[in-house]
């Protein structure tokens, strides 16, 4: 079997760097849309948490990288409570604008 046809099948997983800008651009568009201002700190601790649980969970959400609405589940059920209550903003608000902004 060629090595390069085994390695084809097997997703590759982004670096740090990447999983960070990525959570802090989607939380961006999301306040964006929400039309809401959101302190500095309060952006920073809420891209901290978002890039902790996507790093926890990286395996799942690589090999669903593709169904956007799948992603943006998980993401109503476990991240979506802990940034409203930081942000203090209402959460099915902020389900919506995240659905909005990331495209599920």
């Amino acid at each position: 079997m060629n090595p390069s046809s085994a390695k084809k099948h097997q997703p590759d997983f982004p670096t740090a760097r990447k999983i960070r800008r990525a959570c802090g651009n989607e939380l961006y568009r999301t306040a964006k849309r929400m039309k809401v201002w959101i302190a500095a700190d309060a952006m920073e601790e809420a891209e901290k948490r978002y890039t902790k649980k996507v790093l926890l969970n990286l395996p799942w959400i690589v090999e669903n990288r593709s169904n956007r609405k799948l992603l943006s589940d998980w993401w109503d059920e476990n991240v979506a409570a802990e940034i409203a209550e930081l942000w203090n903003v209402d959460r099915t608000k902020l389900c919506a604008a995240f659905r909005d902004a990331f495209g599920g």
